[in-house]
């Protein structure tokens, strides 16, 4: 079995990822995952920039064509040299993990495959048959903790020659993680903006990445649980400009049931009102939400969290199984939900 964790891919990327050529990289980060495929792409030596060489293909074009995979790896370039088939999108798709078991059989010996999916749970096809061949490099991509949050900070910043004080960091670390790319967009973002200074200061995070709510989770799942379908397009359409993926407010608005839901259990079993709950286990929250937390504490009964979050769990689900309709399953998904608190709160 050839796996890494997470937190290893740097030191395999420099010293082991040639000893592979067919690598399947998964995970809730959707960024971390396209940005670790790009590096391993990278490493290939493979002319990124000849169509001759690189393949990229859609989870979605193999379906039309099964044995296309097989085929384009093992084809000769037009020109010879070695070529690389980068896949994305891909879940646990039978076409996809037979061929990938067929490939695995036997070394590569003029192509790469590279692989980028989503979150695979352990024992799923995909990842239980990657895992199994000796051939096939398997790399997990979980969302940053705050040590690779900091340490995208200063690869950044470092870059720009640019210093950051410790309250401008952890205001900074605040507002970012989730998603690998949109995280390293804002510092970029925050470099550019503080470029001729010296240092980073708080102020600076605050004016320029103070409207993290432009794109941040936080303001769409706010907007979801106000009811405010206006905001909750706004938010949405700001979250699009700045290529987050939709999944996370998926996830997130999930998150929040699941908060809600605990509090709500506290709230009955102990027979207390939402503002005492709020000073208990709320603590963690910014104190411009929790006014519309305790809202929704107000308007939300269990019965009714508990099957809002059945039917956000479903709608994750079905978008792990049919990533094509990604998009539009968590839009349809959010907008009932976002309509169903204004209803609520009418």
């Amino acid at each position: 079995m050839a796996e890494i964790k997470s937190h290893e891919f740097e030191t395999f990327l420099q010293k082991s990822a040639r000893h592979y050529r067919i690598y399947v990289i998964y995970g809730p980060d959707r960024g971390l995952v396209s940005e670790r495929a790009s590096l391993l792409a990278g490493k290939s030596g493979v002319a990124l920039d000849d169509p001759f060489s690189l393949t990229k293909l859609d989870i979605g074009d193999l379906q039309k064509d099964p044995g296309r995979l097989v085929d384009e790896v093992q084809s000769i370039g037009l020109f010879g040299g070695e070529k690389l088939i980068w896949i994305r999108g891909a879940a646990n798709e039978k076409y996809l993990v037979d061929s990938l078991a067929l490939l695995a059989e036997k070394p590569l010996e003029a192509a790469y495959l590279i692989i980028e999916a989503g979150d695979l749970k352990k024992g799923s096809l995909l990842r239980k048959t990657a895992e199994a061949a000796r051939s096939v490099i398997t790399i997990p991509s979980y969302a940053d903790d705050s040590r690779a949050l900091n340490a995208l900070i200063d690869t950044e910043l470092g870059a720009e020659k640019l210093g950051i004080t410790p309250p401008a960091r952890q205001a900074l670390i605040a507002l970012i993680g989730g998603d690998r790319i949109a995280s390293r967009n804002e510092v970029r973002k925050l470099a550019l903006y503080c470029r001729g200074f010296d240092t980073v200061e708080e102020h600076h995070v605050t004016e320029i990445i103070g409207d993290a709510s432009a794109i941040s989770v936080d303001d769409a799942v706010d907007a979801i649980l106000g009811g405010d379908l206006n905001a909750f397009l706004h938010a949405m359409q700001k979250i699009s400009s700045s290529k987050t993926a939709i999944f996370l407010v998926l996830q997130a608005c999930l998150k929040q049931f699941q908060l809600l839901d605990s509090m709500r259990a506290e709230m009955d079993e102990k027979r207390l009102q939402p503002p005492q709950i709020m000073q208990t286990m709320a603590r963690h929250l910014h104190f411009r939400r929790k006014p519309i937390i305790e809202q929704a504490l107000r308007q939300w009964t269990a019965e009714s969290i508990a099957r809002e979050s059945n039917r956000l769990q479903a709608a994750i689900l079905q978008t792990r199984r049919r990533q094509v309709l990604e998009d539009s399953v968590a839009m349809q998904t959010l907008l009932s939900t976002t309509l169903q608190s204004g209803r609520k709160s009418a």
